[in-house]
């Protein structure tokens, strides 16, 4: 099984370097970002499974990163930082932080953290699977065991495409999902037909899906950015 994927975010490249090259070392798989901007686009368009985050940044403090990716994500995120004050600590936890590394800090302890959080986001997994192996939104139900679809208690006839779309969809319900996440989740990669792709299918699943595709109940789209499942009661 792949280990999780990691985006680093540190400004500082000794310290980048250091980060990467362990856990290049240890397997894992990374991607990194130098400041804020490039984190927030990092994280929204390959959905890591950690985030390893200096506060530190040049462009915004990395407590408004975390706020920012609160608004659509509850992934872990591991703050590594310089500053060692409670009150820099609590801030950091009380937006949304998970754990919290002060620098300096040894590979040991570092490689430790992440396991861990592995630990876990592997007992959250099996947890969901256990307990939504049927996902339930106002008068849609779906079930993954099953392979099927239905809205109000009537089988919907999906293609296979419209399927994968609309469980990508459910399984992050509340989330907005970016074009390229849910191009290369879809299809394993993501280039401009892809998305032009994307907007037929989901155009098609709408018509399905939707009493009325102009006043969207189930799938929100965020023009530029992607699509959401909303939230039914």
């Amino acid at each position: 099984m792949n280990k999780p994927l990691i985006l680093v975010v540190e400004d500082d490249p000794p310290v980048r370097n250091l980060i990467t090259t362990t856990l290049k070392t240890n397997d894992y798989r990374y991607l990194s970002a130098a400041n804020g901007e490039a984190a927030i686009m990092e994280a929204s368009s390959h959905n890591p499974d950690i985030v390893l985050l200096d506060l530190g940044l040049p462009d915004m403090d990395g407590v408004r990163v975390i706020e920012k990716i609160r608004s659509w994500s509850n992934l872990p995120i591991i703050v590594i930082s310089a500053r060692s004050e409670d009150t820099d600590k609590i801030e950091a936890l009380d937006a949304g932080a998970d754990d919290y590394l002060t620098k300096p800090f040894s590979v040991e302890e570092l490689l430790a953290r992440l396991r861990v959080t592995q630990r876990r986001l592997a007992f959250m997994t099996s947890e969901v699977m256990a307990s939504n192996s049927v996902f339930v939104n106002g008068k849609l139900r779906v079930d993954y065991a099953g392979g099927c679809a239905f809205l109000d208690g009537q089988e919907l006839h999906l293609t296979p495409m419209e399927y994968k779309l609309l469980c990508l969809l459910s399984k992050n319900a509340g989330k907005v999902l970016t074009h390229t996440f849910i191009t290369q989740n879809i299809w394993g990669r993501s280039w401009d037909n892809d998305v032009a792709s994307l907007r037929v299918f989901m155009a098609t699943l709408r018509k399905k899906l939707e009493a009325d595709p102009d006043a969207p109940q189930y799938i929100q789209t965020h023009i530029g950015v992607g699509y959401r499942m909303m939230k039914v009661e």
